[in-house]
């Protein structure tokens, strides 16, 4: 199949569903959930996002991830799986691959009071001293695709026919995750069977990718052809996850994707994806109406199945 005629993943606007006439409202909606059940992909075109809060959250994390390694390396999370902090190159490998990926990152995640419940399960924060501001931007772009997601994820409500706040609840106080990833020059030649992501689906609800730096990523279309994902400067890409695929009977399957080494050796590339994760406490099992012909896939606590899934990528022991 040539490029000319591989389909391409639908735009939508964001901002007409939270701003638009109710006509305009039903049809995203429905193209949100017909987008995510034949591709596992959308671009949103328009979304409450600064993009002047994207500009400075990248220029941090590329100040960040300039910094010698031994000054990265400080801030490790030892014992946290990977949950916060630093990760060095090298260590994550998609599920069932033994080849790592060519990248390294950095984690953010929710902050929650001593005493709440989830203090346990949720560690502190770290952030580098080395770089000014970087906790204000990273905090800031965290909230505001917090809030994006809780958008973009009641107008998935509508189209699955569950109450109102069935997805607040779910995520309100969430594992959820922002990851800023740095993909270095691969010039001397990628490791063999190594490249910048291999194929994997993500874990979590739905993911919401910041436009990338640079190009790469490709997604394994339903004919079985790899389908390039390009944005323009500013775009959101948002995907569905292997927790989404189970809420859903399937029908919301999580799309395997990647992110291939580029032409030219020596660029690099920067990417800040957002997991949108429902608290631990959350149990995983078919909405109501997905059931259909009968329940296909087994109902299973979040935290357990994230922390299943995390060992399998070599993040945690």
């Amino acid at each position: 199949m040539s490029l000319e005629t591989l389909r391409k993943v639908p735009e939508l606007s964001l901002l007409s569903f939270m701003k638009g006439s109710e006509s305009e409202k039903k049809k995203f909606v429905d193209d949100l959930f017909i987008g995510l059940k034949d591709y596992g992909f959308i671009i949103l075109v328009d979304h409450p996002v600064q993009d002047a809060l994207r500009k400075s959250a990248y220029d941090k994390v590329e100040k960040f991830f300039d910094l010698p390694t031994e000054i990265k390396n400080k801030y490790t999370c030892e014992n946290g799986g990977g949950q916060r902090g630093y990760t060095a190159f090298g260590v994550e490998h998609a599920k069932d691959n033994p080849h790592a990926d060519l990248k390294e990152f950095w984690h953010v995640g929710r902050e929650v009071a001593d005493d709440h419940k989830f203090s346990s399960i949720y560690p502190n924060n770290i952030w580098p001293t080395e770089v000014d501001d970087f906790e204000k931007e990273l905090q800031s772009l965290y909230d505001a695709l917090d809030e994006t997601s809780a958008v973009i994820l009641d107008a998935l409500g509508i189209a699955l026919d569950v109450p109102k706040e069935y997805f607040r609840e779910m995520i309100g106080v969430g594992n959820s995750i922002l990851r800023p990833i740095h993909y270095p020059p691969v010039d001397n030649g990628a490791p063999a069977g190594s490249i910048r992501a291999a194929a994997h689906e993500d874990i979590n609800l739905i993911t919401i990718l910041m436009g990338a730096t640079a190009s790469g990523l490709e997604l394994l279309d339903r004919d079985g052809t790899w389908l390039p994902v390009n944005t323009k400067e500013g775009q959101l890409v948002v995907d569905s996850g292997d927790m989404m695929t189970v809420l859903t009977n399937g029908i919301i399957p999580a799309t395997t994707h990647r992110v291939v080494n580029p032409d030219d050796s020596s660029s690099k590339r920067y990417s800040m994806p957002y997991f949108v994760h429902p608290h631990p406490d959350t149990m995983l099992k078919c909405i109501p109406s997905c059931i259909g012909d009968g329940v296909k896939v087994k109902e299973i606590n979040s935290h357990e199945f994230l922390m299943q899934r995390l060992r399998e990528i070599g993040l945690k022991k």
